[in-house]
């Protein structure tokens, strides 16, 4: 028990040690945020203005789901952008400090560590996306008389396991690749961002992108999503749980490889000699 405790309380100090750094870098921060809430509304103002632009009439209510549609789906990019951004930013960060070696050194599990940088990222991703979807709230007259927003938290919460373990393979880029790593890490964040359906139905894709879809969990969290907001399914439905199984495999799956990849690659690190490098 006395080992349980001390390893909560050395994740929750990784956690807090990321929200110092975030504090540290609070300018970069707003900047990050106003640009999540200024490229959402631009997104979502398509679904407003899409009936001129396709020279029909819309019914209020199917201008109120194409809305609704890219507001989630915007909101949840952001979300799996700050997610991941939460894990790789803290090896750059540690790298900008010179800390990284330090940290490498305690006499503490990966797993530990990870557990605590991961839970801030989920906190972190949570506080902007809630933020942005109250901004952009307030330019648009949204109808979510039938949301279920309990099924709506339980699906961004259980695909947040996923989203962090893809996001722990994503950081091994910034530690192997000290120039430009970070940047690499949004390779697999594009990806996603086309297979996973964030503006559209995956079924406009070609038959091979279709089958990439399958194993990205964002193609999930965004259905089980858009079917609790727009059409009220509950946790228990056939609909949610048709996507509620993969994402449970899914979050089986990658976490644990995704912290194996980065034990492989933290040992090439060290053996190579690049945690030295800060530039």
């Amino acid at each position: 028990m006395s080992s349980m405790i001390h390893q909560g309380r050395a994740a929750y100090a990784f956690f807090e040690r990321n929200w110092n750094l975030t504090k540290r870098y609070w300018a970069w921060e707003i900047v990050w945020l106003f640009y999540n809430i200024v490229n959402s509304m631009s997104v979502t103002f398509i679904g407003e203005g899409a009936g001129g632009i396709a020279n029909v009439k819309l019914s209020p209510e199917s201008t109120n789901r194409l809305i609704l549609t890219l507001l989630i789906g915007t909101s949840v990019w952001s979300y799996l952008s700050v997610t991941f951004e939460g894990v790789t930013d803290m090896i750059t960060m540690e790298r900008w400090e010179g800390t990284i070696e330090h940290t490498f050194m305690a006499p503490i599990s990966r797993f530990t560590h990870l557990v605590g940088s991961c839970w801030f990222a989920i906190v972190h991703g949570l506080l902007f996306t809630c933020i942005q979807l109250f901004v952009v709230s307030l330019f648009f007259h949204l109808d979510l008389s039938n949301a279920n927003y309990l099924t709506a938290a339980f699906m961004l919460i259980l695909g947040s396991l996923s989203f962090i373990g893809l996001g722990i393979g994503a950081s091994v880029l910034p530690l192997l690749f000290t120039e430009r790593g970070t940047q690499m890490s949004y390779i697999v964040r594009a990806i996603l961002l086309v297979v996973s359906g964030v503006y559209y139905s995956v079924t406009v894709l070609p038959g091979w992108m279709q089958v990439l879809s399958i194993f990205s969990p964002a193609t999930y969290v965004l259905n089980g999503l858009r079917a609790g907001l727009m059409d009220g399914a509950p946790i228990w439905s056939i609909t949610i749980w048709n996507d509620i199984w993969p994402l449970i495999i899914a979050g089986i799956v990658s976490l644990p490889l995704g912290i194996y990849i980065f034990g492989v690659a933290e040992r090439y690190a060290k053996r190579t000699g690049k945690l030295k490098r800060n530039g």
